[in-house]
């Protein structure tokens, strides 16, 4: 008896969206990172690509908990000498809503070349629009426990 593993094209791969208005900022990036490596699906595989794309509306209408919003910094620095940065969450959230969803969401991936192909199947936008009607994607809503449910 050999153990059956799937090969990367026999995935059925679907289009999932995800509204992220008052959702809880981890707890939306731990699900999406979930869709995105197919940990949800019973044909997961580790060492190939077999989640889905998500599509993430409302990304800057997340809720933070805490005293994130004044106290969480995202650092980054240039390479030069004086170049290191560092930018309040409150501040991030006004300048660029989309990228604390992303590094987060980024951040919860493996840090490889299967990683770097999962986070290429996010879609993140700030508005409730987004250009995808075309793929069909299904709506799928986190419950208050974490578990996963699809609305349609």
């Amino acid at each position: 008896m050999k153990t059956y593993m799937p090969k990367n094209e026999t995935f059925q791969r679907e289009w999932i969206h995800i509204d992220a208005e008052g959702m809880t900022l981890g707890r939306l990036a731990s699900t999406i990172a979930k869709v995105l490596m197919g940990k949800h699906k019973p044909t997961f595989t580790p060492h190939e690509d077999c989640g889905d794309f998500v599509i993430v509306t409302n990304a800057n209408k997340f809720v933070a908990t805490g005293r994130k919003l004044e106290q969480k910094l995202y650092s980054s620095h240039s390479g030069y000498p004086g170049g290191f940065k560092q930018v309040v969450m409150k501040d991030m959230l006004a300048k660029h809503p989309i990228r604390i969803l992303e590094k987060t969401v980024k951040g919860m991936l493996p840090h490889t070349r299967l990683g770097d192909n999962y986070y290429r199947k996010l879609k993140v936008y700030s508005t409730p629009n987004h250009p995808h009607t075309a793929q069909k994607p299904r709506t799928l809503e986190l419950s208050s426990k974490g578990e996963l449910r699809y609305g349609n």
